[in-house]
């Protein structure tokens, strides 16, 4: 039995997540903005389907991406190079997020399901959560969502409806936390995906420790608008 967090309960220690599933570590608890952001300093994030329960997870290993180990395939460099873009941040918040909560070829439902979507909007209300979004021709092509606590950003989903549009929107990411000092980008679970672009695994306890040096750095929640990086999304 995993534990049930009421309204004002604690979370519980990260050893005690599950094996299987790999780092379930309690259910219950709410989406306020002080839970979510007590959870991604603890390291634990949400995850659950329409109709159930909030799930609050802690996987063990971990996948992050530091930002001097983006790797960017001979295909992605000519995208980066030749293709007609533009970056911005935090200009369409919301488009982002409804992006990332469409249904994927193959599945029938979305995680982020509408109780998430309002979290996360509110998180983006008081500067805690950002989108980085690709924009081709006047259209959102994809983009990228997460939260920034201190010096690391937490990767939430991303979403492409063009060609390596989402891969842009990462490549824009790590040029933002490069310029403003955010030192881990936080994947949650594997994907030979972003292994592809230079995320590793990292145990848990290592990644608990790297957080607690790295998230009392101190960072206003300020949002991250800008437009006008057309062609260059390494340099914000």
């Amino acid at each position: 039995m995993i534990p049930w967090l009421e309204r004002h309960s604690p979370f519980p220690p990260l050893h005690s997540a599950m094996r299987n599933p790999n780092g379930l570590l309690a259910a219950g608890g709410d989406l306020s903005t002080e839970r979510l952001l007590a959870a991604y300093r603890q390291g634990i994030f949400p995850w659950y389907g329409e109709g159930e329960p909030i799930l609050w997870w802690s996987p063990d290993p971990r996948m992050v991406l530091f930002p001097d180990e983006l790797k960017i395939s001979r295909s992605l460099s000519k995208t980066l190079r030749n293709k007609a873009y533009e970056i911005r941040f935090d200009t369409s918040f919301d488009a982002v997020i409804e992006g990332c909560a469409q249904s994927r070829s193959g599945q029938t439902g979305t995680w982020i399901t509408a109780e998430m979507r309002a979290a996360y909007q509110r998180l983006h209300a008081l500067g805690h959560a950002h989108s980085v979004e690709t924009w081709i021709e006047g259209g959102l092509a994809g983009g990228l969502y997460g939260v920034a606590i201190g010096a690391v950003f937490f990767g939430e989903s991303m979403f492409s409806r063009a060609r390596d549009a989402s891969k842009i929107a990462l490549v824009a990411l790590v040029g933002r936390c490069k310029a403003q000092d955010i030192r881990l980008i936080d994947c949650q679970m594997h994907t030979r995906h972003l292994a592809s672009l230079g995320a590793r695994d990292m145990p848990r306890l290592r990644f608990s420790q790297l957080l607690q040096e790295l998230i009392h750095y101190p960072r206003a929640a300020v949002h991250w608008t800008h437009a006008g990086y057309t062609n260059s999304p390494c340099h914000s």
